[in-house]
């Protein structure tokens, strides 16, 4: 009984031990190497470095509040854009807290432009707490404040805001956008040089 049970049993075994290497072990070798041979940007998390150094990520947004960056939207993951804490706050819309802080946001973007309505994503918080992105409108709202705080000309800042809309993939995919971070080092950039 026991050899007629081992000889049935060994079929299943040798299939599972099979599978567990070749998609537990190869599968994931093989398309971690395709990954790093065809996008190893991508593949290593799209980090940006300066003088050898990762100072930041295209994928993962990060809290800029200076009056000389364009700001990010609010952050719920941890204290604020925290990769390991990536989440959103679970207030809902009868939530007084998250009345207190949206009007306390549209009042701090007010007092910049006062006559002007505050883009939505500006106030309001993604799912994942981490994206990078904000609408052009929201780009384009910050403009004189930026302009401003920099002392550089309004055209300028609002050019290098038009140059860095991201349109949808193939025309239809997704909405158009601008990486935070990207505009933000570019902005840095601009600000070397001297007004026109």
């Amino acid at each position: 009984m026991t050899k007629d049970l081992l000889s049935s049993l060994r079929p299943a075994l040798m299939m599972t031990l099979l599978f567990a290497l070749l998609f537990g072990i190869g599968y994931p070798l093989a398309l971690t190497g395709m990954g790093q041979m065809l996008f190893p940007a991508q593949a290593n998390g799209s980090l940006v470095e300066r003088d050898g150094k990762p100072i930041g990520s295209t994928v993962i947004g990060q809290a800029f509040t200076s009056e000389r960056y364009f700001n990010s939207r609010p952050s719920a993951a941890g204290k604020g854009y925290d990769g390991l804490a990536s989440s959103g706050s679970n207030l809902g819309p009868t939530s007084q807290a998250l009345a207190d802080r949206v009007a306390a946001d549209i009042a701090k973007f007010k007092a910049a432009s006062p006559d002007r309505p505050v883009p939505s994503d500006l106030v309001t918080a993604s799912a994942s707490g981490l994206d990078p992105d904000i609408s052009p409108q929201a780009a384009f709202y910050q403009v004189d404040r930026v302009a401003k705080a920099r002392g550089i000309d309004r055209a300028r800042v609002q050019a290098l805001v038009t140059d860095s809309v991201r349109h949808p993939l193939l025309g239809f995919i997704g909405e158009p956008r601008v990486n935070l971070f990207d505009l933000n080092r570019r902005l840095d950039g601009l600000s070397a040089k001297p007004a026109a």
